[in-house]
Parts: structure tokens; C-alpha cells; sequence
């Protein structure tokens, strides 16, 4: 017979003290009267100076994770979210804290994760770089169709009016996979992006198209994917899950007619058990299959596939950052311009961006498709000093490839979240480019790295820049010089 597990506590008037790592707030409690000192708790949805009751959802050794069951006392500082499904989508989980603070508390997140886990010296951390638009900011989302709708316990419980749909549209519920979040207004994109979303549902259900079923992997709707540019350019690509040509191209057809702001729209027949298009052939239905993004007096071109940051207007400060940092400014009547890597190159946005102030860039990247991507965003801007290489980094980046194509003075590297593999952190410390510019969109992985690193480097500046308003996400453009010229 199994053990019944104990009821972990409801504790009343709690005081939230601050923010912690991935957006939840944080308390110190005594779970019980008899314990000596109080434990960290986490608490999601919580803003500094709340007091609150919480109920305890887990509870490890040196720390326990609860939720807010009452507001007692709100802070000072809380603000009502503006979207209706604040707390229950899982993203924007910034929403009741204003701008300010937030940029706060990311540039508080970028020192803590500098200065606790990389344990290294740094200079003062600047207030982090605000987002001009703080709501219709992303230039992609990504929709789920799904057969089972996610539904309130209010709903469940008939305490608000009850739908009969059972199909969705929209985002996918944090914990539970098979259910999706119907939505009719998400505030994060230019409403063509709502009104195109909320158009193919409503056709979907009058014509009963089949929803996508992710248990037993059949349904004719699956994903969708909505791109608009600054530039008015606007992409449409939605995947299928099974292949009914008549519907297919009858949904497809209408939306166009309908929607004539739509530059370029591509399909997807995906019948794999996961939703990722990489390893997908992309159809093209309307326009050129791509769509051009203008930076500063440069055009990117992006298909469906392709990698370009969220936030367009933000990119461009990231980049110019990035480029102020590694000394790529003003080059451009030199005749002795640096030699540069840009690792992790995506697209070769970086590389193109940096490259008139260079004399080469030398742009590495795991995918293959990115890489054709950056030749061509060079082709189409007539930059004809980068080179791009395909596979994984720390397979590509080593000696020989090094002894090939020269030394690099200035290396700009953007990794995943996930950080960088040691054995390329060994490779740049072998090369010692003069000058290391660190963008990352995890502070905590940065740090690490830069332990390592600070074997010959020092950091010399730091950037936190807001991509993403309302969200705990922060990127972080380092500079690292090596030590030895530095003295």
C-alpha cells in the first residue's frame, strides 16, 4: 500500500523581498514554528513588497517553490496586467510589475549572475537598455492547433459559462503538453497577427477541419507561424499534420483573399511525432517564400526556417552594442581593419552588420541552412569580405582551421542558451584574439564561461539589453580584453 504524502502547509502573510532567477519571486520563511532560520521560497506572479498567502507545492532541503493563493497587501509597485490570461499562458509573467523595475530587476539579474556564480572581477553593470515598444514588439509567434482545449477550474466546475468547443488555437499550457490556451487578443504582435490567427480558426470550425491530436499524432491543422517585418512585409507559415490537398488549398487560397497584407505565405506537411520544421521541406504557396528586414541601411533576408532576433527594433541596438564593444566603428577608411570571427553566426546578421568595418569575418554556425542564409543576406548586400562555415563549433573551430584562415584580432560569439562547449573555450584561449565580444541570452551560462576565460581575460564592459518587456529574459553583451595588453 502507498504512503500517503504528506500536506504541505498554507503560510499567511508572507512578505515577497525580491526576484529571483527565471521571473518567480522570492520569500524567506519558517515553514514551521520550531525551525531556526527561515528557508528561500519561490514564488511565481509575486512582485517585491507584496504580502501574501502562499501555498507550499514543493519542498526540497534549502528551498521550497509555492503559489499565491490571496493577495493581502499588494506592493507598492504592482501594476494590473493588461492581458486577460496573465498567470495562466505562461509567458509575459512580468506584466504586474512596471517597465522601469523591470529593467531594473533584469540588470540586477545580469550583476547577480556576473558576480555569484562567475565569481569574477567586473566594472560597474548599466541600467539595462529599454525596449522602445514595450507590446507589439515580436516580429514571429508561433500558434498550437489543438483537440484539446485547455480549461479553467472555474470552467470545469461551472462557476463561468462553460464552451462546448473543444478545439484551440493558441499557446500551449506550461505542465501540461497536450492542452492549449484559446486566445482571442495577444498583445506581444501587431494585431494583423490576431486578426489572421482568429480568421483561421473560426474557418477551421465552420468547416470542420480536424485539429491537431499530439497523442495520437493525426489532425489536418497543426501549427501556425506569423511574421511581419518593419519594412510592411508579412509571412504566413502554417504546418498540417496530415495531407488533404482540397482543404488545404481551399483554407490557404481564402486566407489570401482576405488577407492582402500577406506578402508571402508557406506550408509545412509535417507527419513526425514533434513540431520542430527544420528537418522539413518548406512549400511555397504565395510570394517569394521569404520576407526582408531592414537594419540601418542593410536588408536580411528570412524564410521560415531562418534565425533573426524577435525584437527588430532591439536587434539593431544589440548589434550596434556588439559592434561598439569589439571596436567595429568608423573603420571603414582603414587599411589595417581587424580579422574577425563571429561564432554561432545564425544567419550572419553579426557578421554582415560588423563586415564594412573589417577586413574579413570568418562567420561559423551549426545549422546549414542558417549558413545559406548569411551567404545570401551578403550576396544581397553586396559584402564580399565573409566567409561561412557549417557544423558543430567545437568540431569546426580547432587549430588547423585556425592555421587556415588567420588569427583572428577580435572574436564575437553568440551561443545558445546552453553556453559554450569547453573544448571551444580551449580553442579561443589558444588563439587569444585581442578582443572577445561575449552577446548572451543567459547570463548564468555567461558566467560561467567567463570563469573560464578569466584565465586571460578580463571583462571590461558590460550591456544588459532588453529584448523581450514583460518577460524575465535578458541578453548581455560582454567585452573581454586580454590581460596581457592590458597592462
Amino acid at each position: 500500500m502507498a504512503r500517503k504524502r504528506k500536506e504541505l502547509p498554507i503560510i499567511e502573510n508572507v512578505e515577497i523581498t525580491g526576484i529571483a532567477a527565471e521571473g518567480k519571486s522570492l520569500a524567506k520563511i519558517k515553514l514551521k514554528e520550531t525551525d531556526e532560520t527561515p528557508i528561500v521560497v519561490f514564488i511565481p506572479y509575486g512582485a517585491p513588497g507584496d504580502v501574501v498567502d502562499v501555498k507550499i507545492d514543493k519542498k526540497k532541503h534549502s528551498y521550497a517553490e509555492a503559489h499565491i493563493i490571496r493577495v493581502n497587501k499588494p506592493s507598492p509597485i504592482r501594476i494590473h496586467p493588461r492581458c486577460e490570461y496573465f498567470g495562466v499562458c505562461g509567458g509575459c509573467k512580468w506584466q504586474h510589475i512596471p517597465y522601469e523595475e523591470q529593467l531594473r530587476f533584469k540588470r540586477q539579474q545580469v550583476e547577480d549572475a556576473l558576480v555569484r556564480i562567475g565569481k569574477i572581477e567586473i566594472p560597474e553593470v548599466p541600467m539595462t537598455l529599454g525596449s522602445a515598444n514595450i507590446w507589439n514588439y515580436r516580429n514571429k509567434m508561433e500558434y498550437t492547433f489543438s483537440n484539446k482545449r485547455w480549461k479553467s477550474w472555474e470552467e470545469i466546475r461551472g462557476e463561468v459559462e462553460r464552451s462546448e468547443e473543444n478545439n484551440a488555437l493558441g499557446f500551449h499550457i506550461p505542465g501540461s503538453f497536450d492542452k492549449v490556451l484559446q486566445i482571442n487578443e495577444c498583445y506581444l504582435q501587431d494585431n494583423i497577427g490576431n486578426r489572421i490567427r482568429n480568421y483561421i480558426y473560426q474557418y477551421a470550425l465552420e468547416r470542420n477541419y480536424s485539429f491537431y491530436d499530439i497523442k495520437e499524432n493525426r489532425g489536418l491543422l497543426r501549427t501556425l507561424m506569423i511574421r511581419p517585418t518593419l519594412s510592411g512585409e508579412l509571412m504566413v507559415c502554417l504546418t498540417f499534420g496530415e495531407e488533404d490537398r482540397e482543404k488545404m488549398e481551399s483554407l490557404m487560397s481564402d486566407i489570401i483573399q482576405s488577407f492582402p497584407e500577406i506578402t508571402t505565405l508557406v506550408y509545412v506537411i509535417n507527419l513526425k511525432l514533434n513540431d520542430s520544421i527544420g528537418d522539413q521541406e518548406i512549400h511555397i504557396f504565395l510570394g517569394p517564400g521569404y520576407i526582408e528586414e531592414k537594419m540601418g541601411d542593410l536588408k536580411f533576408r528570412i524564410s521560415a526556417k531562418s534565425f533573426y532576433q524577435t525584437n527588430s527594433r532591439q536587434a539593431e541596438k544589440l548589434y550596434e552594442t556588439a559592434a561598439q564593444f569589439a571596436g567595429l566603428k568608423g573603420n571603414e577608411g582603414k587599411d589595417d581593419k581587424p580579422l574577425v570571427y563571429d561564432l554561432y553566426t545564425g544567419a550572419g546578421t553579426i557578421a554582415n552588420y560588423v563586415a564594412r568595418n573589417a577586413s574579413k569575418v570568418i562567420g561559423i554556425e551549426y545549422v546549414e541552412d542558417a549558413i545559406k542564409d548569411a551567404k545570401i543576406n551578403s550576396e544581397i548586400n553586396s559584402i564580399k569580405n565573409t566567409e561561412f562555415y557549417a557544423g558543430d563549433m567545437k568540431d569546426v573551430l580547432k587549430s588547423d582551421f585556425i592555421t587556415k584562415h588567420g588569427k583572428p584580432d577580435i572574436m564575437i560569439v553568440d551561443p545558445p542558451r546552453a553556453g559554450m562547449h569547453e573544448d571551444v573555450i580551449k580553442v579561443i584561449l589558444e588563439t587569444s584574439p585581442a578582443t572577445i565580444v561575449y552577446v548572451s541570452c543567459n547570463p548564468a551560462t555567461q558566467a560561467r564561461d567567463l570563469t573560464l576565460l578569466a584565465e586571460k581575460y578580463k571583462v571590461t564592459r558590460i550591456q544588459p539589453i532588453d529584448m523581450f518587456p514583460h518577460t524575465h529574459h535578458v541578453e548581455n553583451v560582454v567585452k573581454l580584453e586580454k590581460i596581457r595588453e592590458l597592462n
